[in-house]
Protein backbone atom coordinates (compact mmCIF):
# COMPACT_ATOMS: atom_id res chain seq x y z
CA UNK A 1 0.00 0.00 0.00
CA UNK A 2 1.46 3.45 -0.90
CA UNK A 3 2.11 5.70 2.31
CA UNK A 4 0.54 9.04 2.42
CA UNK A 5 2.76 11.71 1.29
CA UNK A 6 2.52 15.65 3.06
CA UNK A 7 2.89 19.19 1.19
CA UNK A 8 3.31 22.00 2.91
CA UNK A 9 1.58 24.47 1.26
CA UNK A 10 0.94 28.23 2.94
CA UNK A 11 2.14 26.97 6.15
CA UNK A 12 -0.95 23.94 6.05
CA UNK A 13 0.14 20.74 6.24
CA UNK A 14 -1.85 18.67 3.31
CA UNK A 15 -2.48 15.47 3.77
CA UNK A 16 -2.37 13.68 0.83
CA UNK A 17 -4.10 10.04 0.80
CA UNK A 18 -3.64 7.63 -2.77
CA UNK A 19 -7.28 7.22 -3.92
CA UNK A 20 -8.77 3.87 -4.35
CA UNK A 21 -8.09 3.68 -8.20
CA UNK A 22 -4.70 4.56 -7.14
CA UNK A 23 -4.14 1.65 -4.51
CA UNK A 24 -3.58 -1.86 -5.86
CA UNK A 25 -6.46 -4.31 -5.33
CA UNK A 26 -5.79 -7.74 -3.56
CA UNK A 27 -7.78 -9.19 -6.53
CA UNK A 28 -5.43 -7.89 -9.25
CA UNK A 29 -2.62 -9.07 -7.09
CA UNK A 30 -4.04 -12.53 -7.30
CA UNK A 31 -4.44 -12.82 -10.89
CA UNK A 32 -0.91 -11.16 -11.31
CA UNK A 33 0.05 -14.17 -8.78
CA UNK A 34 -1.41 -17.04 -10.82
CA UNK A 35 -0.93 -15.26 -14.37
CA UNK A 36 1.91 -17.97 -15.28
CA UNK A 37 -0.23 -21.58 -14.27
CA UNK A 38 -3.27 -19.69 -16.64
CA UNK A 39 -0.89 -18.92 -19.37
CA UNK A 40 0.10 -22.36 -19.38
CA UNK A 41 -3.21 -23.95 -19.16
CA UNK A 42 -4.56 -21.86 -21.81
CA UNK A 43 -1.39 -22.81 -24.11
CA UNK A 44 -2.07 -26.44 -23.22
CA UNK A 45 -5.69 -25.79 -24.39
CA UNK A 46 -4.58 -24.77 -27.40
CA UNK A 47 -2.31 -27.39 -27.91
CA UNK A 48 -4.78 -30.03 -27.74
CA UNK A 49 -7.48 -28.27 -29.38
CA UNK A 50 -5.00 -27.96 -32.61
CA UNK A 51 -5.30 -32.12 -32.83
CA UNK A 52 -9.04 -31.59 -33.42
CA UNK A 53 -10.12 -34.80 -31.42
CA UNK A 54 -13.28 -35.90 -31.16
CA UNK A 55 -15.46 -36.71 -27.91
CA UNK A 56 -15.54 -40.51 -27.22
CA UNK A 57 -18.84 -39.95 -25.74
CA UNK A 58 -19.42 -41.58 -22.03
CA UNK A 59 -18.26 -45.03 -20.81
CA UNK A 60 -22.19 -45.86 -20.03
CA UNK A 61 -22.80 -45.68 -23.90
CA UNK A 62 -19.41 -47.57 -24.50
CA UNK A 63 -21.46 -50.16 -26.20
CA UNK A 64 -24.41 -48.40 -27.09
CA UNK A 65 -24.58 -49.31 -31.03
CA UNK A 66 -24.30 -52.91 -29.77
CA UNK A 67 -27.29 -53.05 -27.31
CA UNK A 68 -29.21 -51.45 -29.52
CA UNK A 69 -28.72 -54.22 -32.52
CA UNK A 70 -28.94 -57.37 -30.42
CA UNK A 71 -32.14 -58.18 -29.47
CA UNK A 72 -30.95 -59.00 -25.60
CA UNK A 73 -32.51 -56.10 -24.59
CA UNK A 74 -35.50 -56.41 -26.32
CA UNK A 75 -36.57 -59.89 -25.61
CA UNK A 76 -39.68 -60.70 -23.79
CA UNK A 77 -42.03 -63.35 -22.80
CA UNK A 78 -46.21 -63.87 -22.66
CA UNK A 79 -48.17 -60.54 -23.55
CA UNK A 80 -47.49 -57.27 -23.41
CA UNK A 81 -49.09 -53.68 -24.12
CA UNK A 82 -48.14 -50.37 -23.82
CA UNK A 83 -50.89 -48.04 -23.90
CA UNK A 84 -49.16 -44.76 -24.42
CA UNK A 85 -50.97 -40.77 -24.47
CA UNK A 86 -48.95 -37.73 -25.55
CA UNK A 87 -50.43 -34.82 -23.48
CA UNK A 88 -47.81 -31.87 -24.27
CA UNK A 89 -45.50 -31.23 -26.95
CA UNK A 90 -43.34 -28.56 -25.84
CA UNK A 91 -42.44 -29.17 -22.86
CA UNK A 92 -43.05 -33.07 -23.59
CA UNK A 93 -45.61 -35.04 -21.09
CA UNK A 94 -46.40 -37.99 -21.86
CA UNK A 95 -47.88 -40.80 -19.92
CA UNK A 96 -48.01 -45.12 -20.37
CA UNK A 97 -49.65 -47.99 -19.23
CA UNK A 98 -47.89 -50.83 -19.12
CA UNK A 99 -49.36 -54.51 -18.94
CA UNK A 100 -47.32 -57.60 -19.17
CA UNK A 101 -49.29 -61.38 -18.60
CA UNK A 102 -48.79 -65.09 -19.26
CA UNK A 103 -44.64 -65.11 -18.00
CA UNK A 104 -43.41 -68.21 -16.48
CA UNK A 105 -40.42 -66.16 -15.00
CA UNK A 106 -42.46 -63.31 -13.97
CA UNK A 107 -45.55 -62.79 -12.43
CA UNK A 108 -48.86 -60.99 -14.54
CA UNK A 109 -47.97 -56.77 -13.97
CA UNK A 110 -49.12 -53.53 -14.33
CA UNK A 111 -46.56 -50.53 -14.57
CA UNK A 112 -47.98 -46.74 -14.97
CA UNK A 113 -45.38 -43.96 -15.90
CA UNK A 114 -44.62 -40.65 -17.06
CA UNK A 115 -42.41 -38.57 -18.58
CA UNK A 116 -41.58 -34.43 -18.75
CA UNK A 117 -39.10 -32.76 -20.86
CA UNK A 118 -37.53 -29.68 -21.64
CA UNK A 119 -34.38 -28.56 -22.90
CA UNK A 120 -32.74 -28.78 -19.59
CA UNK A 121 -34.49 -31.33 -17.56
CA UNK A 122 -35.47 -34.89 -18.25
CA UNK A 123 -37.74 -35.94 -15.84
CA UNK A 124 -39.57 -39.74 -15.36
CA UNK A 125 -41.15 -41.71 -13.04
CA UNK A 126 -43.43 -44.75 -12.47
CA UNK A 127 -45.12 -47.15 -9.91
CA UNK A 128 -46.65 -51.08 -10.39
CA UNK A 129 -49.43 -52.85 -8.62
CA UNK A 130 -46.68 -53.83 -5.50
CA UNK A 131 -46.31 -50.58 -4.93
CA UNK A 132 -42.79 -50.19 -6.20
CA UNK A 133 -42.28 -46.36 -7.35
CA UNK A 134 -39.01 -45.56 -9.40
CA UNK A 135 -37.92 -42.17 -11.00
CA UNK A 136 -34.97 -40.67 -12.16
CA UNK A 137 -34.16 -36.82 -13.44
CA UNK A 138 -31.49 -35.19 -15.31
CA UNK A 139 -30.45 -31.73 -15.23
CA UNK A 140 -28.70 -30.18 -17.67
CA UNK A 141 -26.41 -27.35 -16.50
CA UNK A 142 -24.66 -26.44 -19.58
CA UNK A 143 -24.72 -28.69 -22.81
CA UNK A 144 -21.74 -30.65 -21.74
CA UNK A 145 -22.59 -30.96 -17.93
CA UNK A 146 -25.46 -33.31 -16.72
CA UNK A 147 -26.61 -34.13 -12.92
CA UNK A 148 -28.48 -37.47 -12.96
CA UNK A 149 -30.72 -38.39 -10.27
CA UNK A 150 -32.40 -42.14 -10.02
CA UNK A 151 -33.88 -43.78 -7.23
CA UNK A 152 -35.99 -47.34 -6.93
CA UNK A 153 -38.06 -47.98 -3.39
CA UNK A 154 -39.74 -51.18 -2.78
CA UNK A 155 -41.30 -53.06 -1.14
CA UNK A 156 -39.07 -55.93 -1.02
CA UNK A 157 -35.45 -55.64 1.49
CA UNK A 158 -32.67 -55.24 -0.11
CA UNK A 159 -34.51 -53.65 -3.55
CA UNK A 160 -34.23 -49.97 -2.59
CA UNK A 161 -31.37 -47.81 -4.11
CA UNK A 162 -30.59 -44.01 -5.13
CA UNK A 163 -27.89 -43.26 -7.31
CA UNK A 164 -26.42 -39.63 -8.05
CA UNK A 165 -24.64 -39.51 -11.05
CA UNK A 166 -22.53 -36.50 -13.38
CA UNK A 167 -21.20 -36.39 -16.04
CA UNK A 168 -19.40 -34.03 -18.55
CA UNK A 169 -18.07 -34.51 -21.49
CA UNK A 170 -15.05 -32.22 -22.72
CA UNK A 171 -13.80 -31.59 -26.12
CA UNK A 172 -12.17 -35.05 -26.59
CA UNK A 173 -12.71 -36.63 -23.00
CA UNK A 174 -15.85 -37.92 -20.78
CA UNK A 175 -15.43 -37.34 -17.22
CA UNK A 176 -17.97 -39.57 -14.96
CA UNK A 177 -18.61 -40.03 -11.19
CA UNK A 178 -21.30 -41.98 -9.28
CA UNK A 179 -22.27 -42.52 -5.98
CA UNK A 180 -24.68 -45.07 -4.49
CA UNK A 181 -26.74 -46.03 -1.76
CA UNK A 182 -24.55 -43.25 0.28
CA UNK A 183 -24.69 -43.26 4.14
CA UNK A 184 -24.12 -40.00 5.37
CA UNK A 185 -23.01 -41.47 9.42
CA UNK A 186 -19.58 -43.60 7.70
CA UNK A 187 -19.85 -42.76 4.18
CA UNK A 188 -20.98 -46.89 3.25
CA UNK A 189 -21.85 -47.19 -0.09
CA UNK A 190 -20.48 -47.72 -3.77
CA UNK A 191 -18.38 -45.31 -5.37
CA UNK A 192 -17.78 -45.21 -9.33
CA UNK A 193 -15.37 -43.21 -11.22
CA UNK A 194 -14.67 -43.21 -15.20
CA UNK A 195 -12.32 -41.15 -17.05
CA UNK A 196 -12.47 -42.05 -21.36
CA UNK A 197 -9.73 -39.69 -22.93
CA UNK A 198 -9.38 -39.88 -27.20
CA UNK A 199 -5.82 -40.14 -28.15
CA UNK A 200 -6.42 -40.09 -32.17
CA UNK A 201 -9.40 -39.49 -34.46
CA UNK A 202 -10.32 -43.29 -34.49
CA UNK A 203 -8.82 -44.56 -30.90
CA UNK A 204 -10.42 -43.42 -27.20
CA UNK A 205 -8.63 -45.51 -24.05
CA UNK A 206 -9.73 -44.89 -20.34
CA UNK A 207 -9.95 -46.54 -17.24
CA UNK A 208 -13.29 -47.02 -15.06
CA UNK A 209 -12.78 -47.84 -10.73
CA UNK A 210 -15.58 -49.46 -8.73
CA UNK A 211 -15.05 -48.60 -5.09
CA UNK A 212 -17.26 -50.54 -2.90
CA UNK A 213 -17.27 -49.55 0.82
CA UNK A 214 -19.62 -52.17 2.94
CA UNK A 215 -18.33 -50.80 6.12
CA UNK A 216 -15.47 -48.30 7.12
CA UNK A 217 -13.42 -51.47 8.07
CA UNK A 218 -14.56 -53.85 4.76
CA UNK A 219 -13.33 -52.30 1.43
CA UNK A 220 -12.95 -53.32 -1.67
CA UNK A 221 -11.71 -51.68 -4.74
CA UNK A 222 -11.42 -52.66 -8.26
CA UNK A 223 -9.96 -51.52 -11.53
CA UNK A 224 -11.18 -51.99 -15.21
CA UNK A 225 -9.49 -50.77 -18.57
CA UNK A 226 -11.74 -49.39 -21.35
CA UNK A 227 -10.70 -48.76 -24.95
CA UNK A 228 -13.01 -47.86 -28.49
CA UNK A 229 -11.62 -48.12 -31.78
CA UNK A 230 -14.33 -46.47 -34.40
CA UNK A 231 -13.63 -46.74 -38.26
CA UNK A 232 -12.78 -43.43 -40.34
CA UNK A 233 -16.45 -43.30 -41.57
CA UNK A 234 -17.91 -44.14 -38.09
CA UNK A 235 -19.47 -47.17 -40.03
CA UNK A 236 -17.96 -49.84 -37.33
CA UNK A 237 -17.01 -49.75 -33.89
CA UNK A 238 -14.53 -52.32 -31.86
CA UNK A 239 -15.09 -51.71 -28.02
CA UNK A 240 -13.00 -53.99 -24.83
CA UNK A 241 -13.09 -53.93 -21.54
CA UNK A 242 -10.49 -55.81 -19.38
CA UNK A 243 -10.38 -56.40 -15.41
CA UNK A 244 -7.60 -57.51 -14.06
CA UNK A 245 -9.12 -60.33 -11.86
CA UNK A 246 -9.46 -62.15 -15.72
CA UNK A 247 -12.99 -60.77 -16.88
CA UNK A 248 -13.23 -59.54 -21.03
CA UNK A 249 -16.13 -58.41 -22.43
CA UNK A 250 -15.48 -56.92 -26.13
CA UNK A 251 -17.90 -55.87 -28.62
CA UNK A 252 -17.96 -55.43 -32.59
CA UNK A 253 -20.46 -53.17 -34.92
CA UNK A 254 -20.44 -52.58 -38.05
CA UNK A 255 -23.20 -50.88 -40.15
CA UNK A 256 -23.49 -52.70 -43.85
CA UNK A 257 -26.12 -50.27 -45.54
CA UNK A 258 -28.56 -47.97 -44.83
CA UNK A 259 -30.80 -50.38 -43.22
CA UNK A 260 -28.42 -53.30 -42.19
CA UNK A 261 -26.41 -53.22 -38.85
CA UNK A 262 -24.36 -56.42 -37.41
CA UNK A 263 -22.99 -56.69 -33.52
CA UNK A 264 -20.85 -59.53 -32.15
CA UNK A 265 -19.93 -59.50 -28.31
CA UNK A 266 -17.64 -62.00 -26.41
CA UNK A 267 -17.49 -62.21 -22.61
CA UNK A 268 -14.52 -64.33 -21.24
CA UNK A 269 -14.24 -65.50 -17.23
CA UNK A 270 -11.15 -66.62 -16.18
CA UNK A 271 -10.95 -66.52 -12.85
CA UNK A 272 -9.63 -69.09 -10.35
CA UNK A 273 -13.06 -69.76 -9.42
CA UNK A 274 -14.72 -70.11 -12.76
CA UNK A 275 -13.64 -70.07 -16.59
CA UNK A 276 -16.65 -69.86 -18.87
CA UNK A 277 -17.07 -67.98 -22.62
CA UNK A 278 -19.93 -67.12 -23.96
CA UNK A 279 -20.25 -65.66 -27.78
CA UNK A 280 -23.38 -63.61 -29.24
CA UNK A 281 -23.61 -62.75 -32.97
CA UNK A 282 -27.10 -60.34 -34.21
CA UNK A 283 -27.99 -58.81 -37.06
CA UNK A 284 -30.81 -56.03 -37.43
CA UNK A 285 -33.03 -54.93 -40.16
CA UNK A 286 -34.70 -51.79 -40.36
CA UNK A 287 -37.63 -52.22 -43.29
CA UNK A 288 -40.16 -49.36 -44.37
CA UNK A 289 -42.66 -50.20 -41.51
CA UNK A 290 -40.89 -52.60 -39.50
CA UNK A 291 -37.80 -53.94 -37.88
CA UNK A 292 -36.50 -57.06 -37.19
CA UNK A 293 -33.79 -58.52 -34.90
CA UNK A 294 -32.27 -61.29 -35.00
CA UNK A 295 -29.11 -63.51 -33.14
CA UNK A 296 -27.66 -66.42 -32.02
CA UNK A 297 -24.93 -67.10 -28.68
CA UNK A 298 -22.59 -70.21 -28.22
CA UNK A 299 -24.96 -71.43 -25.39
CA UNK A 300 -27.50 -72.75 -27.90
CA UNK A 301 -30.23 -70.15 -27.79
CA UNK A 302 -31.47 -68.83 -31.27
CA UNK A 303 -33.87 -65.77 -31.04
CA UNK A 304 -35.82 -63.07 -32.72
CA UNK A 305 -37.48 -59.83 -32.32
CA UNK A 306 -40.45 -58.65 -34.75
CA UNK A 307 -41.63 -54.84 -34.30
CA UNK A 308 -44.11 -54.14 -37.25
CA UNK A 309 -45.65 -50.55 -37.53
CA UNK A 310 -48.78 -50.75 -39.08
CA UNK A 311 -49.56 -47.26 -38.38
CA UNK A 312 -47.50 -44.31 -36.81
CA UNK A 313 -49.44 -44.85 -33.63
CA UNK A 314 -49.76 -48.32 -33.99
CA UNK A 315 -47.04 -51.36 -33.85
CA UNK A 316 -47.01 -55.16 -33.63
CA UNK A 317 -44.48 -57.23 -31.35
CA UNK A 318 -43.37 -60.54 -31.85
CA UNK A 319 -41.13 -62.05 -29.66
CA UNK A 320 -39.18 -65.96 -29.15
CA UNK A 321 -36.51 -67.50 -28.18
CA UNK A 322 -35.23 -71.65 -28.48
CA UNK A 323 -32.54 -73.00 -26.16
CA UNK A 324 -31.33 -76.41 -28.09
CA UNK A 325 -28.89 -77.46 -25.19
CA UNK A 326 -31.79 -77.32 -22.57
CA UNK A 327 -34.90 -78.21 -25.11
CA UNK A 328 -36.93 -75.26 -23.77
CA UNK A 329 -38.52 -72.11 -26.08
CA UNK A 330 -40.37 -68.80 -25.04
CA UNK A 331 -43.03 -67.10 -26.69
CA UNK A 332 -44.13 -63.21 -26.44
CA UNK A 333 -46.63 -61.28 -28.63
CA UNK A 334 -47.43 -57.51 -27.72
CA UNK A 335 -48.98 -53.98 -28.76
CA UNK A 336 -47.84 -50.77 -28.49
CA UNK A 337 -50.68 -48.26 -29.09
CA UNK A 338 -49.85 -44.43 -29.02
CA UNK A 339 -52.75 -41.69 -29.09
CA UNK A 340 -52.38 -38.07 -28.44
CA UNK A 341 -54.40 -34.91 -27.38
CA UNK A 342 -52.27 -32.89 -29.66
CA UNK A 343 -53.43 -31.24 -33.05
CA UNK A 344 -51.04 -31.98 -36.23
CA UNK A 345 -49.45 -28.82 -36.16
CA UNK A 346 -48.90 -29.00 -31.98
CA UNK A 347 -46.69 -32.73 -33.23
CA UNK A 348 -44.93 -30.79 -36.01
CA UNK A 349 -46.96 -32.76 -38.90
CA UNK A 350 -48.13 -30.41 -41.84
CA UNK A 351 -51.90 -29.07 -41.68
CA UNK A 352 -54.43 -31.43 -42.74
CA UNK A 353 -56.47 -30.99 -45.84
Amino acid sequence: MTPPSFSDKDGLVDLQVPTPSEQPSSKSAYLNAISPLTNAWNRYSEWRTSFDLPNPGSTENLQKEVKATLATNFLFEGGRADLTKNLSANPAFQVTHSFALGSQANPSSYNFAAIFANENVFMQGGFDHDGNVNGRMNQGWTANSVTKLQGQFSTQVGHNMLQIEHDYQGTDYNLNAKALNIWPADLTGVYIGSYLQSFTKNLALGVEGFYHRQAPDLTELSTSYLAKYTGDNKDWIATAQLQPSGILQSTYWQKLSEKVEVAAELQVIATPMRRDAIATLGAKYDLRMSTFRAQVDSTGKVSALLEQRFAPSLAFLLSGEIDHFKNTAKVGAGVMIESSSLTPEEMGLPPQP
